[in-house]
């Protein structure tokens, strides 16, 4: 089976095989290693590592089942989705334990120290989805998913001028609403 071009197992999982299923993620395992690493190179105080970070987002997706998904770029925004949850869920069970909270900055090279914390973002990520899901939706994708504006362009369908004035957008709001200007500045 890992020998079928990614289309055709991504229709058959469609479909329902999960043999599919199966040969996409362990194809593909390599890539969601590097999504997961980079989400936690931007992380302090987790205790995962990025294999942990990969199996719980393979367990989640292999737990929802049948998937409608469109192509590489559509499942790799998923998975980092994924990822992005599985650490808000870390965080918030940290913060429940009155331990610190996870950090995240949306700008390594300004990284001082002064960042977002994880849950601060989700809820402004959950505020900006409500005025703009597009917007949301390429946060996820950029900065979680590590994803190329290339790739977002071709899961969106938008072209990659109007995804990095949508970018500098959400920066823009995300900054404002966390009060972090300097932490969200760059990152084009």
């Amino acid at each position: 089976m890992n020998e079928q071009p990614t289309e055709a197992l991504i229709a058959a999982w469609r479909a329902g095989d999960l043999a599919a299923r199966d040969a996409l993620l362990e194809r593909f395992a390599p890539e969601l290693k590097a999504i997961a690493s980079a989400q936690l190179r931007r992380e302090r105080g987790v205790s995962f590592s990025s294999g942990d970070l990969v199996n719980d987002a393979i367990l989640r997706l292999v737990q929802l089942g049948r998937i409608d998904l469109n192509d590489k770029a559509h499942m790799m925004a998923l998975a980092a989705q994924l990822m992005r949850r599985i650490l808000i869920d870390h965080a918030r069970a940290r913060s429940t334990d009155k331990r610190d909270h996870v950090r995240v900055v949306l700008n390594e090279e300004l990284d001082g120290g002064n960042g977002p914390d994880l849950i601060a973002l989700e809820t402004a990520l959950i505020r900006l989805g409500a005025i703009d899901e597009g917007l949301m939706s390429l946060v996820e994708m950029r900065y979680f998913g590590g994803m190329a504006m290339g790739d977002i362009a071709e899961v969106t369908g938008l072209s990659e001028a109007t995804l990095k004035r949508r970018w500098r957008t959400a920066r823009a709001w995300l900054a404002d609403a966390l009060g972090a200007d300097a932490a969200l500045a760059g990152n084009d």
